[in-house]
């Protein structure tokens, strides 16, 4: 939907109004390339054949959380045109106990199986003891956390983004992104498991996504 803005049309934001994005939750994030040009590859009998910048986007995704602060990967998938991944903040930030986040702690406690070998129970998401910063007055008008500083989601998209876009330009490789990205906040533990199925099962199912293009 577009609202007016200084007598021109744009686009409404597409960030969740009352919701910090630095809080602790598990997001749900589908970036796309500028036009949904194929610059990450292709797939071939149902397996991602990386280009040069989709290696570039697949290794610089596993380098988020060396440059940003608790900040763990799930399940992540690079597609012709787009990545999807699922990345949880722990920040010691829970969201107010009136918007239900569940505990991811509880995954382990079940022993499911997350899918990404060498990541365990330190990946969940375990929302804390609600604090003082959850006063429900910080939440009130029109009140919005598009990019609220280090370590929210737009700040760490916007560096991984950055960064992909940064060395395939020192490479000379044809690249762009997409202005903005599309997050989802996980908020049940059925959703989560959709979800990374979703993402696991991405290149299988190409030629039904939403995103294709020949």
């Amino acid at each position: 939907m577009s609202e007016k803005f200084k007598n021109t049309y744009r686009t409404a934001s597409a960030r969740r109004q009352k919701w910090d994005y630095r809080w602790d939750a598990s997001y749900f994030v589908t970036i796309c390339t500028k036009d949904r040009h194929h610059f990450f590859g292709e797939i071939i009998d149902g397996k991602m054949q990386l280009s040069h910048q989709g290696i570039l986007a697949n290794v610089f995704w596993h380098e988020i959380p060396h440059h940003a602060i608790s900040v763990h990967l799930d399940e992540f998938v690079v597609m012709p045109n787009h990545i999807h991944g699922i990345l949880v903040l722990q920040n010691g930030f829970p969201p107010p106990v009136y918007f239900e986040v569940f505990d991811f702690n509880s995954l382990w406690n079940d022993g499911a199986d997350n899918g990404r070998t060498g990541y365990g129970r330190d990946n969940a998401c375990i929302v804390s003891t609600p604090t003082e910063m959850n006063n429900p007055e910080i939440l009130t008008g029109k009140t919005r956390f598009q990019n609220p500083g280090k370590n929210s989601i737009s700040s760490i998209i916007g560096s991984y983004k950055s960064a992909v876009t940064k060395h395939a330009n020192r490479l000379n490789l044809e690249n762009g992104w997409q202005t903005r990205f599309h997050d989802h906040i996980i908020r049940t533990k059925e959703e989560y498991y959709r979800i990374k199925k979703y993402i696991r099962n991405n290149t299988k199912n190409w030629e039904e996504d939403r995103f294709f293009e020949n």
